[in-house]
């Protein structure tokens, strides 16, 4: 299945984040955190996983795979809850021109390396060199997180 920005979303994916939901919800801790923003159409809640990461002391998040629902719905909110483990904070994602996110995307594949594998699949990069992720600026959208 693509979407409408032409990438090949796996089909596993969107069972996999419902299930990832699903077993945060009931205590289970896991590596990522679970971002929940109103949908854009909707104004319903709407919760995908995602993995902050940290980059220069300052906390980013990105949408790896292009036109991504839940990356539109950021966008087109004022805020957002992260939830990791326990903690919830009320967040603004700010998204970074595409001029100034090239250092921060050539250290994704180091900082965030269990990412990798699902852009690979998706076909929004060919592998793990830090040029090809630097080249998706203006492509991927890469947030800043700010606490509110």
């Amino acid at each position: 299945m693509a979407n409408e920005s032409g990438v090949r979303i796996p089909r596993w994916l969107t069972p996999i984040n419902r299930a990832m939901v699903a077993i945060s919800r009931v205590g289970v801790p896991l590596p990522m955190a679970l971002l929940t923003v109103p949908g854009r159409k909707s104004g319903k809640p709407r919760t995908t996983p995602v993995t902050p990461f940290e980059y220069d002391g300052v906390e980013y998040v990105l949408g790896g795979i292009p036109g991504a629902d839940w990356v539109k719905n950021v966008q087109a909110a004022d805020t957002a809850e992260l939830k990791l483990g326990r903690r919830r904070r009320t967040v603004r994602l700010v998204e970074i021109p595409a001029s100034e996110s090239e250092p921060v995307l050539r250290e994704f594949p180091r900082l965030v390396p269990t990412g990798v594998p699902v852009m690979i699949k998706s076909g929004v990069v060919t592998s793990d060199d830090p040029d090809e992720f630097a080249a998706l600026a203006g492509r991927c959208v890469l947030f800043r997180i700010d606490d509110v």
